[in-house]
């Protein structure tokens, strides 16, 4: 099979696939040999900055001379950009082959005959296959929706688990209150396994430091009050952070985002905790950190064009602090998507209060998830919305030619809007 052929295959398995139980796949990991067993497992869930938190924790870990290996979700152009070693996306010839090896063990296995992984549960395997080809040391596993019943829990012997912030997103699987959510998160602790989390909401909290205890988990609690001496430039941000080994750390960050600063932290305190397993050199975290880049988080995809994947109430609150920062010396212009399942009323409202925009368009994504612009328009409500496009390209074009010199334009509300700009400029060879 050719790439286009298994990505074709692959997205069209939610046609025919049944809902499998964790226990499914947990065998299935197994008769594949259980790849990744005895490496360095780190398990990443929350709702907003895990995989900002995989690529500075990649970063850091690649810079102290260790084979990383880092599965993310979701995608922004090609499907090959979730699995890395050393931050370098697999080849499509070698996402072929670790399709062809799944597929072939569930062909040959008698036992599988009335098993057919999940979209999701198949990347992970094809990971796992690819991480133990390549030899990674290190593996980071990013949960795709939740963490109790997500397919990355499969894995068993987890060194670190690390839970990013909570907010209110995936309601309709997760819960519809922060603690249920926390819950879900705190799934994938495993007894006795250190435990790092974002220390933001006090009911998130309580739940997850709650479960940690009753599994006889370390704790190490990251918050605001952690990050000191937080300033911000034109392109990158410093700030400071004390840990109990490495000693005080000042850290510069190549990026727009403030909230960045946050993710950062909790790879600190992650170091922090794994001193004696990784050992990493003070100089390579620095380093580490400031060479790290994550796309499509306040992303300068084209001069003065800022790409964000701030995809629920959390995540925009946090865009607009990011926004609120950026020196802009003339007007911002927003582009804006969403899709059905997301909090795409709660964003614009948020969006429209902030005021931080001289005009707000909307697109609709070629996703068939994808939010009409009638419904988008009427979410921003009169005035709200400057214009509507049917394209995401088209849009960005427009906006190009009716900007001048000083001013700025933010795309936001979907990391499948961001996928498709990052995709028009790259044919489009727009410069």
């Amino acid at each position: 099979m050719k790439y286009e052929e298994t990505a074709a295959y692959l997205l069209d398995i939610p046609k025919f696939a049944k809902k499998n139980t964790l226990e499914d796949t947990k065998s299935f990991l197994h008769r594949l040999g259980n790849p990744g067993c005895g490496k360095t497992v780190i398990h990443i869930a929350g709702t907003n900055g895990k995989g900002s938190v995989c690529a500075y924790l990649s970063s850091v870990l690649q810079k102290a001379g260790y084979r990383v290996g880092m599965f993310t979700s979701p995608h922004l152009v090609s499907m090959c950009e979730r699995f890395r070693i050393n931050g370098k996306q697999i080849c499509e010839n070698e996402f072929v082959d670790c399709f062809t090896q799944v597929r072939d063990r569930l062909a040959g296995d008698s036992v599988c005959s009335a098993y057919h992984p999940s979209f999701f549960e198949m990347l992970f395997f094809m990971a796992m296959l690819y991480f133990e080809a390549q030899q990674a040391e290190v593996i980071l596993l990013e949960t795709g929706l939740g963490g109790r019943l997500d397919a990355t829990n499969s894995v068993s012997g987890k060194a670190l688990c690390i839970i990013t912030e909570i907010g209110y997103d995936h309601m309709e699987y997760l819960g519809g209150t922060l603690g249920e959510i926390a819950g879900e998160k705190a799934g994938i602790l495993q007894k006795n396994v250190p435990l790092v989390f974002w220390d933001g909401k006090k009911e998130a909290s309580e739940i997850i430091t709650e479960r940690a205890k009753r599994l006889g988990c370390p704790v190490s609690a990251v918050s605001k009050r952690d990050i000191r001496n937080f300033e911000i430039h034109k392109k990158f941000i410093d700030f400071s952070f004390q840990t109990g080994y490495y000693g005080y750390i000042r850290c510069s960050l190549t990026t727009y985002a403030p909230y960045q600063a946050m993710n950062a932290a909790l790879v600190l305190a992650a170091l922090d905790v794994l001193h004696e397993r990784l050992p990493v050199d003070p100089a390579a975290i620095t380093a580490g950190m400031k060479e790290a880049r994550w796309e499509g988080r306040m992303e300068e995809l084209l001069p003065d064009v800022i790409v964000d994947g701030a995809h629920n109430r959390d995540g925009v609150l946090a865009f607009l602090d990011a926004v609120r920062a950026d020196n802009c010396t003339g007007r911002r212009f927003l582009l804006f998507s969403a899709v059905t399942d997301k909090q795409y009323e709660e964003m614009a409202e948020a969006l429209t209060g902030s005021r931080l925009f001289e005009r707000i368009y909307v697109t609709e994504l070629k996703n068939t998830r994808g939010v009409s612009c009638r419904l988008l328009r009427a979410a921003f409500g009169a005035g709200g919305a400057a214009g509507s496009f049917t394209d995401a390209g088209q849009a960005l074009e427009a906006l190009l030619r009716s900007r001048v010199p000083g001013d700025r334009i933010y795309i936001a509300g979907s990391l499948y809007l961001a996928g498709e700009i990052k995709h028009y400029i790259a044919e489009s060879h727009i410069i």
